[in-house]
């Protein structure tokens, strides 16, 4: 026989007062996870979280100013599968509160002039469509002219294939936008979040002078499940694709958990300005 009282009564956990972690199952107290910056306590599972929290985060407080805010994406070759395109673009401006799957802008980091994009998987699943591209390359030419350090948060499925090659096309544009940006001495700082996938990848992502990667985000060309599907096998190595293991192969500088990121930044920015690498490379 069980000891102690029983009730019948279920008590109903408040909304956003807790959170429960997908990797361990700990709940932990809303404003908690806040202060670490998403960041399970317990375990370090590193939560989803949108454009505006990494602003929030990695900008001086106050410094942030929106750039290309009215670039959208459009429809430019009238597609539908299942659905339409333009369907799919209207219900994802809703849900996420974006017209377009970056966010950009000019900022300060520890008093370091920035120009910072953030993806965001809300809109569309963070896929790179014509105007996330433009917005991109928009953003690195205002780099350049203000001498600022280039930090571009990357959060994407990949190419939008919606848009075909007005989508892929992206790849190259913000590449050789990017390869302008270093012979001018301008530092880029590549963050690598979950996950990071296909045509950004195989692009800007991996183009950073210093590449860093959140703890456990996902990074490669081809999604998991593709990858398995096409070798046909049912597991695939422990830790593949997984940052950690993406370190140990060079493919990243730095693993940073997210709280320690502005810091790091910072400190990156401070030895490595835009000042001082375009002297060294006046000087070479």
């Amino acid at each position: 026989m069980k000891s102690g009282i029983l009730t019948r009564i279920k008590r109903e956990i408040p909304e956003g007062i807790w959170s429960k972690c997908k990797k361990c199952g700990d709940t932990t107290y809303q404003h908690a996870l806040e202060r670490n910056a998403f960041v399970c306590p317990h375990c370090g599972d590193h939560f989803a979280i949108g454009h505006q929290r990494y602003v929030e985060l990695l900008a001086d407080a106050g410094s942030f100013k929106e750039l290309n805010a009215n670039v959208a994406t459009a429809d430019p070759l009238k597609f539908r599968d299942h659905r339409r395109y333009s369907e799919r673009i209207r219900e994802a401006r809703k849900s996420s509160g974006m017209k377009e799957a970056v966010h950009t802008g000019v900022c300060t980091v520890g008093g370091n002039p920035a120009a910072l994009a953030v993806m965001d998987t809300s809109f569309i699943l963070g896929s790179m469509g014509g105007a996330t591209g433009e917005k991109i390359a928009r953003l690195i030419d205002r780099a350049l002219a203000d001498r600022r350090t280039l930090i571009l948060v990357c959060q994407s499925g990949g190419a939008r294939m919606q848009e075909s090659t007005f989508s892929l096309m992206q790849m190259a544009k913000i590449s050789a936008r990017l390869k302008r940006f270093a012979n001018a001495g301008g530092l880029y700082i590549a963050i690598l979040t979950d996950p990071t996938y296909g045509g950004v990848t195989a692009s800007f992502a991996m183009l950073g002078d210093i590449t860093i990667a959140e703890p456990g985000a996902r990074i490669g060309f081809a999604g998991q499940a593709v990858i398995k599907q096409f070798m046909g096998i049912d597991e695939l190595p422990p830790g593949f694709q997984i940052a950690e293991t993406v370190l140990e192969h060079g493919f990243v500088d730095l693993v940073v958990p997210r709280p320690e990121l502005p810091a790091t930044l910072a400190r990156l920015m401070s030895m490595l300005g835009v000042t001082d690498r375009a002297s060294a490379r006046r000087a070479g």
